[in-house]
């Protein structure tokens, strides 16, 4: 218990609040739009999840539509952002102790390759 808070404090610290505060304010702008509301809403649940990682949990409930909106994200979005992710996962997980925190990144970069369908708990 205390090590995950310690390591959500250090997350929020070190670019958890930069980022999630980015994430927030890439929603909103799209929210301003009627089309873009859907975007908008995949944007809040990054920027809620990368808030505070560690002990949130991704619920996956595909369908065929939230399916069709996941490839269209992966083809504009997604796909990079998953990169990027998983690319700092890795940087992280090259040391013992930055295990913990690569684990969070790849939960990152899962979501953010599919964002439509999920449950951020």
């Amino acid at each position: 218990m205390l090590l995950k808070l310690l390591i959500n404090l250090l997350w929020f610290i070190f670019g958890g609040f930069e980022l999630a505060l980015s994430w927030a304010a890439a929603g909103l702008v799209l929210c301003c739009t009627i089309v873009g509301i859907p975007l908008g809403i995949q944007c809040f649940k990054m920027a809620r999840l990368v808030m505070l990682p560690l002990g949130t949990d991704v619920v996956y409930n595909m369908g065929v539509v939230k399916g069709c909106f996941n490839v269209l994200w992966a083809c504009t979005f997604g796909l990079l952002f998953a990169l990027i992710s998983s690319v700092i996962g890795l940087l992280w997980c090259i040391t013992l102790i930055g295990i913990p925190v690569g684990l969070q990144w790849f939960k990152v970069a899962k979501l953010s390759f599919m964002p439509f369908g999920t449950i951020v708990d």
